[in-house]
């Protein structure tokens, strides 16, 4: 199976980095508020909050900052509303972008958008230019360097995979949305240790780049994904 995407690479190593300077709460909190908002404080009733809480834990997210996270989403304190908003545009070499966001001020953020994109020789575009691109799907990256792929496909035999993606030694599990969960539990319950598991947007197809135009659409990748109201950052560069 084919190695994956530079950019998810980076965002790997990104996050390891975040999550050591804390950078990675402030994120993690907008998206508890939210998901409790829409699906209820109770991790029980609503599996999404339940990945979010395992996701504070994996970072040494204090259990206050969480709660106080899911009160406000239910209204029990008070706090900013924040509205999911997903921008589409085009970078370097017309690569495809989803720029998944929470913000407090939708102006502000499509300002910021715009501005960001034409600095870097891409453009912003309308709602449905890209999106039809990718697909929704679970994702888990983690790092398992005993571990070849045959042993990965032998150990997720019995669920949804649609597919598994390697750079040295580390694994990116696509799957059904529904088997992210069970396929975290089965992995975890053989020793490994999931890094990352979401619901992510993946690229049908993917398109390749030359080095120097690769390097341009990764930066302008990079500025995106550090603005405060991003969540994060899809791309169909291979």
């Amino acid at each position: 199976m084919a190695g994956h995407s530079k950019w998810k690479t980076i965002k790997h190593k990104k996050a390891a980095l975040d999550a050591k300077r804390g950078k990675s709460f402030t994120r993690l909190i907008k998206e508890i508020t939210v998901v409790a908002r829409d699906g209820g404080g109770d991790p029980d009733g609503n599996p999404r909050l339940r990945t979010l809480m395992d996701k504070a834990k994996q970072i040494n997210m204090p259990q206050d900052n969480v709660t106080r996270a899911i009160k406000k989403g239910t209204g029990e304190l008070p706090g900013l509303t924040y509205e999911s908003v997903m921008y589409e545009g085009y970078g370097p070499g017309g690569i495809a972008i989803l720029v998944d966001t929470l913000t407090d001020n939708k102006n502000r953020t499509v300002s910021d958008m715009r501005h960001q994109f034409s600095k870097k020789n891409g453009n912003l575009a309308e709602t449905g230019a890209v999106a039809w691109m990718f697909e929704r799907k679970g994702s888990l990256t983690f790092k398992a360097p005993e571990k070849s792929e045959d042993d990965i496909l032998e150990l997720l035999l019995d669920f949804d995979v649609h597919d598994i993606k390697t750079h040295e030694d580390l694994f990116v599990v696509y799957c059904d949305t529904k088997a992210l969960e069970p396929i975290k539990k089965a992995l975890e319950t053989a020793g490994i240790h999931v890094d990352h598991a979401e619901l992510d947007y993946v690229a049908k197809n993917t398109m390749s780049l030359s080095e120097t135009e690769s390097a341009k659409a990764l930066d302008l990748l990079d500025i995106l994904d550090d603005h405060d109201d991003v969540q994060n950052v899809y791309t169909n560069l291979a």
